[in-house]
């Protein structure tokens, strides 16, 4: 049907609505660079989820000393694997030449990220910090973050071949989705 045949159907008594439109608009005049800055801030908090990790270690620790943590409830025979670097790590991520606020930011989505994904071991590298002016400033942060996650069940200094002093292996919690899909497995026998 045709706009045409359409208007004939209707006869030439009939004539559209005149309606006056009921809001006047104006346009706002905001700069380029107040723009910018709205954008910039609306996706910084968008993209950085409250984390709830305090920003000061409380005891700085060594550069070439050992950290270690475990939730009670972790079997030994789990915490001496993960100690020896026998899990396979399916994560990793490097702190090095980050300041303090951005690694905080970064170990706290990463952590989040990686119980999302299912992954079970991830290797955090964040440096010995030897020689520098406030040393294992990193190395000191991470163990204070990490025991304060809820996914963490454990961490140790990693071995030589991962980072030995410099680096972190991390056991996570499994995802629910993996819970219930290990759940099922064993019921089946």
């Amino acid at each position: 049907m045709s706009d045409n045949s359409f208007l004939d159907l209707l006869g030439d008594d009939v004539t559209p609505i005149k309606a006056e439109p009921r809001v006047t608009l104006q346009k706002t005049t905001v700069d380029a660079t107040t723009l910018k800055e709205r954008r910039q801030t609306a996706q910084l908090e968008a993209a950085a989820p409250e984390d709830p990790l305090s920003g000061e270690p409380i005891e700085m620790v060594e550069p070439l000393s050992l950290i270690s943590f475990m939730r009670p409830g972790v079997q030994h025979g789990v915490y001496r694997n993960v100690r020896m670097g026998k899990y396979k790590i399916d994560a990793r991520l490097d702190l090095h030449k980050l300041t303090m606020d951005r690694a905080r930011k970064l170990v706290y989505q990463f952590v989040k990220d990686c119980v999302g994904n299912d992954v079970r071991m991830a290797l955090i590298t964040h440096g010995k910090g030897e020689g520098r002016e406030q040393p294992a400033l990193l190395k000191s942060c991470v163990a204070y973050w990490l025991p304060q996650m809820e996914e963490v069940l454990a961490f140790h200094s990693a071995q030589k071949q991962h980072g030995s002093y410099g680096a972190t292996y991390v056991l996570l919690r499994k995802s629910d989705a993996k819970k219930l899909s290990n759940r099922e497995q064993h019921q089946k026998r």
